[in-house]
């Protein structure tokens, strides 16, 4: 009997159908060794060799595999093929003891998808376990190990308990951090601009836009010093600098004859996107399905541990041979042959990373359509099975060619002459967008026109608008950020943002974009101005790069965490002298009621509230005035179980009601910010903000649970003008309907 070994049930149960009777399969459940919770674990006086234990919870596992292992001829460890992956192998190589105590034959195997091909070539060239992916893992595991253990202690004493600081973690922070400042530095500008939308002709439905270019030969005045957060304002409309120079060109314009001046076209290529890595994987699915990173990568797990994808951790966007060929073929068979490339297109891998995959993510089996897995998906993995199969089988199809248009106009009165333009284009051929369907265009599209023709004016649109500020990063925005610097690794990339929302770091508000709470603040500041090093993007980045110079066997591990180590904890012990926790509590003008000491502003796991500077001498606390306001807000409410009045309390998720009555009553209630939009589905109720299990902003009837409307997405209190479902807000300040089966969309 040969026995392999695998790190989840999902995937052993997936392996079991493609081997034999002489095999038997078995999870590990993840790491079977790891560093001590309660110490730091690493001897740092000896080579910061790091003092490895069997967890509780992994003990009972690892006996069964050492019992199975004794009785076994071979036994296979075939892990994820990643550094995690390989760390996780020769964990299981020294707790049992396969060269040691319980000498055993034994072999290491990996493979990008777990296809029954793709086993049974691994199972044919087998190797030993890569000590140099070993070491580059066991590298990181020992800095964080020791940022967190040492610098973790250190906020605990300047600021509060429960706080923490990683290597990666408190630079993602401060990216928040530094580009919410930034926001709130920005100094707004006004500008307006006209836009004129014209017919063909006074029974044409065709109707389209045209950007004011000219006025009598001369460009008409910018603004030049406006910017935006991407610069200068790049937009193809006219900047005008004041409402009067706007309003007096519009109504020239309202008065105007428009005849169609000049007409060229030229058709363009639009080519599809590569297929995914990690980081595109993430951001795709927060754009498109609306989730986290750390939810993206819990569902791609899934489906590679079952056999629908490949290995969703690279950051590479090559595709095998093989699945180049069955893409040819399933592009051939549902679209047909003009669709498929004569030979199939390649893309560069941009990343010098050598530790991750070789392959994209990609379907196993391109011939798999996603309505075939409908039974064996559930409705999170059906979605991104789609995204990754639509992405994928697009990169290898044909271009699409596009008609680009360019119509300059004359609107002319009697006194003045405006030149007006209207860009646009047409489908020639819509080559990879048809896997995508229409909505995949974003095209302006112009009716036929030809020069001399005359026009139609419907109306002048004067607009005032402002400068904006650069946007908050979402999650997609981050992680594509993260990836730009070199901060982190594809493996990294979620469970560091999840990391930061759950020390309440940061939060996201109804877009999902990202701004940072007021602890997180404290601690970016502290870090920023006392461990810059922590913090500092170029010093991770370059982190990084010596972790794969390790994983590639070109570094030893060992003199780079010294190196790191001894500077680092040289400033740590300098600090905690000199910082005091003084320099962080803010006093708030009164003093206290019971000792007459000064009450100072603390920071609690949920939040700020007043408390005694003798602490623990005198344990006096108050809530702040925002608090009390709010208390102030909800006084009038009752306990609909006991009658008792209902005070504000804070958890996990924020402020809530909670009957004065307890223990005896545990009646809670959640607070609901209204949005002033009255409930579609019952007429009677109003909408209002609520807050999930896992913290995620909704909106929903307050009659619940008597009328169960909700949305995941703001409404605005109109209704569609298609089929009169409420509309809502969608990203960057777009408005869709809530209606999935209605496409509109402003």
């Amino acid at each position: 009997m040969k026995l392999v070994i695998v790190e989840s049930p999902t995937k052993a149960k997936t392996i079991k159908k493609f081997l034999g009777k002489g095999f038997t399969v078995k999870s590990s459940f993840g790491h079977i060794r790891d560093l001590p919770k309660n110490e730091m674990g690493i001897d740092i006086e000896n080579n910061f060799q790091p003092h490895y234990i069997i967890p509780t919870k992994a003990q009972d596992k690892l006996n069964v595999l050492q019992e199975l292992s004794q009785k076994a001829d071979e036994v296979i460890l075939a892990s994820d093929e990643d550094r995690e992956g390989e760390a996780i192998a020769w964990h299981l190589l020294e707790a049992l003891g396969l060269e040691k105590k319980n000498k055993k034959p034994h072999s290491r195997i990996v493979f990008h998808e777990i296809t029954k091909s793709a086993i049974q070539k691994a199972l044919e060239s087998p190797r030993k376990i890569d000590l140099n992916l070993v070491d580059a893992q066991q590298a990181r595991r020992v800095l964080d190990r020791l940022v967190g253990y040492e610098l973790s202690p250190f906020l605990w004493k300047k600021i509060r308990r429960g706080l923490s600081a990683g290597r990666v973690q408190s630079v993602a922070l401060r990216l928040i951090v530094e580009r919410e400042r930034e926001i709130q530095k920005f100094k707004t500008q006004k500008f307006w601009t006209i836009l004129a939308e014209l017919a063909p002709d006074k029974k044409s439905s065709q109707i389209f836009p045209a950007d004011l270019i000219e006025k009598n030969g001369e460009k008409i005045e910018k603004v030049e010093k406006i910017k935006l957060f991407t610069g200068d304002y790049s937009s193809r409309k006219t900047i005008i600098d004041s409402a009067a120079k706007a309003t007096a060109i519009k109504s020239d314009l309202e008065k105007a004859a428009y005849e169609i001046k000049d007409l060229s076209q030229k058709e363009i290529s639009r080519n599809p996107l590569p297929p995914f890595t990690t980081s595109t994987l993430q951001q795709a699915a927060i754009s498109n399905l609306g989730w986290s990173a750390k939810q993206t990568m819990m569902v791609a797990q899934k489906l590679y541990e079952m056999g629908h994808i490949t290995y969703m951790r690279t950051d590479s966007v090559n595709l095998s041979l093989e699945f180049l060929m069955q893409a040819q073929k399933t592009i051939q068979k549902e679209f047909g042959k003009n669709y498929a490339l004569e030979s199939p297109r390649y893309y560069k891998t941009k990343s010098k990373s050598a530790q991750e995959a070789h392959e994209a993510i990609r379907p196993t089996h391109a011939e798999h359509l996603p309505g075939d897995l409908e039974k064996d998906l559930d409705d999170s993995q059906k979605r991104l099975y789609r995204l990754i199969w639509n992405r994928t089988l697009a990169c290898q199809m044909q271009s699409a060619r596009l008609n680009q248009t360019k119509i300059d106009i004359v609107a002319q009165n009697k006194k003045n002459e405006y030149l007006m333009r209207a860009n646009g284009s047409q489908i020639v051929f819509d080559g990879f967008l048809k896997i995508y369907g229409k909505s995949a265009s974003k095209e302006t599209f112009l009716p036929e026109m030809k020069i001399g023709q005359k026009l139609e004016l419907e109306k002048i649109l004067e607009t005032e608008k402002s400068t904006t500020p650069p946007p908050r990063y979402n999650e997609a925005s981050l992680v594509k950020t993260m990836e730009e610097y070199g901060i982190g690794r594809p493996s990294t990339y979620a469970p560091t943002i999840a990391t930061i929302f759950e020390r309440k770091y940061i939060d996201k508000n109804e877009d999902r974009r990202l701004f940072p709470l007021e602890i997180g603040e404290v601690v970016n500041d502290l870090l920023v101005e006392h461990f810059p090093q922590i913090v500092d993007v170029d010093f991770t980045a370059n982190m990084e790069e010596d972790f794969d110079l390790i994983a590639q066997g070109q570094k030893p591990w060992v003199p780079i965490i010294e190196d790191f180590y001894q500077p680092f904890h040289k400033n740590l012990e300098k600090k905690n002298k000199v910082v005091k926790k003084e320099d962080f509590v803010e006093k708030v003008g009164r003093k206290c009621p019971e000792c007459g000491s000064d009450l100072i502003v603390k920071f609690g796991r949920f939040g700020k509230f007043i408390a005694c500077s003798r602490y623990p001498e005198c344990k006096h606390t108050e809530k702040t005035e925002d608090e009390k306001k709010m208390d102030a807000e909800f006084s009038g409410e009752t306990c609909e179980k006991c009658g008792k009045p209902m005070i504000v309390k804070r958890g996990r998720f924020g402020p809530f009601l909670a009957c004065s009555g307890y223990p005896e009553c545990k009646n809670i209630k959640s607070i609901e910010k209204k949005t002033g939009v009255k409930c579609p589905q019952c007429q009677k109720g109003d909408v209002v903000e609520k807050k999930s299990k896992k913290g995620r902003t909704f909106y929903a009837c307050n009659r619940y649970p008597d009328c169960e409307f909700s949305l995941w997405s703001k409404p605005t209190g109109e209704k569609c003008p298609k089929c009169d479902s409420l509309l809502v807000f969608g990203a960057k300040g777009s408005v869709r309907c809530s209606n999935k089966e209605c496409d509109f969309q402003q």
